[in-house]
C-alpha cells in the first residue's frame, strides 16, 4: 500500500504531477488505486495515471510507444539515462495530457519512475541503509546524487578528507549511507563520508589482527606532507617517513611518490595501542651501505657529485644512497676557508678520499686536501730550527702575533719571545698587522702543523753577558719610576730594563703606600741588591742607597745575627730592613 504522505510529497519532484495525481484520485482514497496501478491490474486512461507502455519504433530523438490509446506517446531518450532501448520494451509512464500539442498524448517515463522510487525507496529503505547512486550534478553545500530519487550529499560527507573540488565526482557511481529520510520535507541525506568510516573501521580491525611487521603490503597515497606519506592499507593509514622512501636523498616526498598512487611498501613498525603503522619503501631493496668497507676502503680515492653544501662541509654523493661529508677543515692543507663555497659548486665532481667510515650512523667521512701533497710535510725540511725566515703579521692575539711564512703557513711569535728585557703584556705593543718582520725558526710541529718563531733570538740574549757585567750588587744607579703597585716600585735602568724596588726597601719607616714616597716618572738613585739572571729580574733598595757607611755595617751585622741558630727575626729588624732580600718578589 502506498503511504498517504507519498502523495503529498510529489509536489517536491513537480508541481504538475503531484496536481494531476490529484485529480485523478482525490486527496484521500486514492492510494488504493495508485497501488493497483504501479501493480499494473489497472490501466487507467485519466491524466495522472501511470501506464505500461510498449516501445514501437523510434522517431529521431524520441522513443515512440504504445500505451493502448489511438495515438502513440514520445519519450525523449535522454529519460532513458543513456540506456539501451529496443522495440518490445516495456516501460512504466505518467500520463500528463491525453491530447497534447500536435494530437500526441503527453507522456514521461522520467515522472513515473520518480513515483515509484520514491515508493521502493519509502517501503525497501530506511536511515542507516546502504545505496548506491550516480552523482548528477553540484548545487549549493553539496553535491545531488540520483539513488532512484535525487538525494543530497553534503561537501563535508563526500569523503573522510574533504576534496578539493567535490565537481570531481560528477558522473561518478558512489556508495553512501542513508543519514535521513524526510517525507515532509521532501528530501533524503545521505553520507559517503559515513560509510567509509564504518567499513574502514571494520577493515582496520581485520588488518591489525593479521598485519605483522615485516610483511609486503600494497596501499594507496592518501595525503602527502613535508616529513612523509600517509598510505591507506585499506582501513588504516600507515606513514611513509621521508627518511624510509629511498637510500639516497630526498628533498621532499612528492619527488618519490603522488597522490592516489599505489605502490607496495613493507611494514617497518606497529604500534597496536596507538593504531600507528610504520611504513618503508627503501627497506625492500638491500641497503648499500651492506660491505661498504669493501667498495670504499678507508684511504682510497673516489670521485662523487657535490650534492649539498653546509657551513660547515660539503655532501658528496658517492653512489645512490651513499654520500659522505667533506668537512671545511678537510678541504685545504694551507687555505683559510670561511665557506665551503669557496672551494666547491653544487653538482661539481670532485676527487676525494675515504678517511673514515661509521657503519652504524651510515657515514663517511671525507677529505679533498689529501689528494695533494701535504705542504707540512716540507715545512721541516724548508724551515729547520734556526732558520732565519721574512714574513708578514697576519693576526694579533692576546699570546702572540701569527706571521705568515708562505701562502697558508703561518707561524706563532709568542709574547714571551718579543724581547729579551721588556715585559711586553700584548703584542700590539711591539708589532702592528701587516708588518713586514724577521724572525727565527724555535721549534717545528709537524704533528700539529706548528711553527714556533721568535724575535729576541736575532739578537744576543743580554742577561748573559751585558746586564750582569753592567749591574751587580752593591752599584747605586740612577733610574725612572714607571709603576707603581701595591707591593712596590718598578724602576727603568735603561731602555726595555726594569729593577723591582720592593716595598720594605722604600725607607726605613715602615710604608703602607709606596705613592707616599715615590710618584711615577720620578728619577731615584737606587742601589742593586740582586741580580737574578735565572729568572731575569733585578732588585733594587731606595732607602739603601741613601744611607752611610755606619747604617750598611749595622745592617750587615744584623744580617749575620739573624743567619746564627737563635739569632733575632726578621720582625726585630723592621727599622732598618735589612733582612730577607732574598726573598722579594719580582713579579709585576
Amino acid at each position: 500500500m502506498i503511504d498517504e504522505t507519498l502523495i503529498a510529497s510529489l509536489g517536491g519532484f513537480d508541481a504538475e504531477v503531484e496536481a494531476l495525481f490529484h485529480d485523478a484520485y482525490g486527496k484521500s482514497g486514492g492510494t488504493a488505486e495508485l497501488d493497483k496501478i504501479l501493480e499494473g491490474s489497472v490501466q487507467d486512461f485519466n491524466p495522472g495515471s501511470i501506464l505500461d507502455a510498449v516501445v514501437i519504433g523510434f522517431a529521431g530523438d524520441d522513443v515512440v510507444v504504445d500505451i493502448g490509446l489511438k495515438s502513440e506517446g514520445l519519450i525523449p531518450k535522454d529519460e532513458f539515462d543513456g540506456r539501451e532501448v529496443k522495440v518490445g520494451d516495456r516501460v512504466k509512464v505518467l500520463l500528463e495530457k491525453i491530447e497534447g500539442e500536435g494530437g500526441l498524448v503527453e507522456i514521461s517515463k522520467r515522472k513515473a519512475d520518480r513515483i515509484i522510487n520514491w515508493q521502493r525507496i519509502i517501503e525497501t529503505t530506511k536511515e542507516g541503509d546502504v545505496v548506491e547512486g550516480r552523482v548528477m550534478r553540484k548545487i549549493k553545500g553539496g553535491l545531488l546524487v540520483d539513488i532512484g530519487v535525487p538525494a543530497f550529499l553534503p561537501a563535508s560527507q563526500v569523503d573522510i578528507r574533504r576534496p578539493g573540488d567535490i565537481g570531481d565526482y560528477i558522473g561518478r557511481d558512489v556508495r553512501a549511507e542513508i543519514l535521513k529520510i524526510d517525507l515532509e520535507r521532501r528530501n533524503i541525506v545521505i553520507s559517503r563520508r559515513k560509510l567509509i568510516e564504518t567499513e574502514r573501521e571494520t577493515a582496520k580491525k581485520r588488518l591489525l589482527g593479521t598485519l605483522k611487521e615485516g610483511d609486503i603490503v600494497t596501499g594507496t597515497v592518501k595525503n602527502i606532507a613535508d616529513f612523509g606519506a600517509f598510505v591507506d592499507l585499506g582501513g588504516i593509514d600507515g606513514l611513509l617517513h621521508i627518511t624510509d622512501m629511498s637510500w639516497g636523498r630526498v628533498n621532499h616526498p612528492s619527488e618519490i611518490v603522488r597522490i592516489d598512487q599505489k605502490i607496495e611498501v613493507k611494514v617497518l613498525n606497529i604500534d597496536f595501542d596507538r593504531e600507528k603503522i610504520a611504513l618503508g619503501l627503501k627497506q625492500k631493496e638491500a641497503s648499500p651501505w651492506e660491505e661498504i668497507e669493501k667498495r670504499y676502503p678507508v684511504n682510497s680515492r673516489v670521485k662523487g657529485a657535490v650534492v649539498n653544501i653546509m657551513s660547515y662541509g660539503a655532501f658528496v654523493r658517492l653512489e645512490d644512497g651513499i654520500e659522505g661529508l667533506v668537512h671545511i677543515s678537510e678541504m685545504s692543507w694551507t687555505r683559510r676557508i670561511n665557506h665551503p663555497s669557496e672551494v666547491v659548486a653544487p653538482n661539481q665532481e670532485v676527487e676525494v678520499v675515504v678517511l673514515d667510515i661509521n657503519k652504524d650512523k651510515q657515514e663517511i667521512s671525507l677529505g679533498m686536501k689529501q689528494t695533494e701533497v701535504n705542504p707540512w710535510e716540507l715545512v721541516a725540511e724548508k724551515y729547520p730550527v734556526g732558520t732565519v725566515i721574512e714574513g708578514k703579521v697576519r693576526n694579533l692575539v692576546n699570546y702572540g702575533a701569527f706571521v705568515e711564512i708562505e701562502p697558508g703557513i703561518d707561524g706563532l711569535l709568542h709574547v714571551s719571545d718579543l724581547s729579551w728585557t721588556k715585559k711586553v703584556a700584548h703584542p700590539s705593543e711591539v708589532l702592528n698587522k701587516g708588518d713586514d718582520l724577521r724572525c727565527v725558526v724555535l721549534d717545528v710541529d709537524l704533528e700539529k702543523q706548528r711553527i714556533s718563531l721568535g724575535l729576541k733570538q736575532l739578537t744576543e740574549d743580554p742577561w748573559l753577558n751585558a746586564i750582569p757585567g753592567a749591574y751587580q750588587p752593591g752599584m747605586v744607579v740612577r733610574g725612572k719610576v714607571t709603576k707603581i703597585t701595591n707591593f712596590g716600585v718598578f724602576v727603568e735602568l735603561e731602555s726595555d730594563l726594569e729593577g723591582l724596588l720592593h716595598i720594605s726597601e722604600l725607607a726605613d719607616h715602615k710604608v703602607e703606600n709606596p705613592q707616599d714616597v715615590v710618584k711615577p716618572g720620578q728619577e731615584v738613585d737606587v742601589k742593586i741588591l740582586r741580580v737574578d739572571i735565572d729568572d731575569r729580574k733585578i732588585g733594587l733598595s731606595l732607602k739603601r742607597a741613601q744611607w752611610g757607611a755606619a747604617d750598611e755595617e749595622r745592617a750587615e751585622r744584623a744580617e749575620r745575627a739573624s743567619a746564627r741558630p737563635g739569632g733575632p727575626t726578621r720582625g726585630g729588624m723592621d727599622t732598618h730592613g735589612a733582612m730577607g732580600t732574598d726573598k722579594i718578589s719580582f713579579d709585576h
